[in-house]
């Protein structure tokens, strides 16, 4: 079951089950023949994704000599194996005749987040992630208006992608352990072209809104709306009871205002 043991790379931590692994990559459901994986460390996905007939992978990592083991490990596949930032990588120069393009990995905890807004730049071409991440960040990703982690990362990506929340993995499957539960969640696009309102206008409000999350939005907002006349229903309520129409109404409201001044 253990494939390598490797070192602790910029706050990854290296699945070593294999039978996880493939469930990972069977996560994907084919929306696009090509696939980035995103910090591929020593392979453990990344020798299913080779294998697969109906995936064409390239995996980037910014740690040389997780590439170099890679490259040695499979050298019919070394062109696909590149070294570089995925934070700082422009996806369509890896894959310049592609459209679609998913995105999968194993993704270090401490940047997993910057790896979603980065795909959000990105949006109109990758149809899919399937991801692995720290247990509370999948759930805040995957959270509804409601729930206590429902939150930043909740709303702007759930403007965009249909999140699905699809298993969680054990510690001991790791190398090194981390401390905390991890999951696997997927993200597919949704129909969403243009949101109904000015987008970023609509960032302001909902980052505004849960920078201060225990209080009410009239008093969150005000980075915002700083005028004093500005009035609406949802101005008595906390950030994480909003939904993202809700919250599109409320930026609208806010406009409207703001042209009004």
């Amino acid at each position: 079951m253990t494939v390598v043991r490797a070192k602790k790379n910029l706050g990854q931590h290296f699945l070593t089950d294999l039978s996880v692994a493939e469930r990972i990559v069977g996560s994907l459901t084919s929306n696009s023949p090509f696939v980035l994986e995103v910090g591929p460390g020593m392979g453990v996905l990344t020798q299913f994704l080779f294998q697969s007939d109906e995936y064409s992978t390239i995996a980037i990592d910014v740690d040389r000599e997780s590439v170099a083991f890679l490259k040695e490990k499979y050298p019919e596949f070394s062109d696909k194996i590149v070294h570089g930032d995925f934070l700082s990588t422009d996806i369509k120069q890896l894959f310049p005749d592609e459209k679609k393009i998913a995105v999968i990995g194993n993704f270090p905890y401490n940047i997993s987040t910057q790896i979603l807004f980065k795909v959000l730049e990105y949006k109109d071409i990758v149809p899919e992630v399937v991801g692995m991440f720290q247990k509370e960040v999948a759930q805040r990703i995957a959270a509804p208006p409601g729930s206590k982690v429902y939150g930043i990362t909740s709303v702007l990506l759930q403007c965009w992608y249909n999140i699905e929340y699809l298993f969680t993995v054990d510690e001991h499957v790791f190398n090194p352990p981390p401390k905390v539960k991890s999951a696997v969640i997927r993200l597919v696009r949704n129909d969403v072209v243009k949101l109904d309102c000015d987008e970023n206008l609509f960032v302001r409000v909902v980052k505004a809104g849960f920078n201060q999350r225990r209080k009410m939005l009239r008093n969150s907002i005000k980075s915002v709306v700083q005028d004093e006349g500005f009035s609406h229903p949802y101005l008595v309520k906390r950030p994480e009871q909003l939904s993202i129409s809700d919250f599109i109404e409320l930026t609208n409201a806010i406009s409207e205002f703001q042209r009004s001044l």
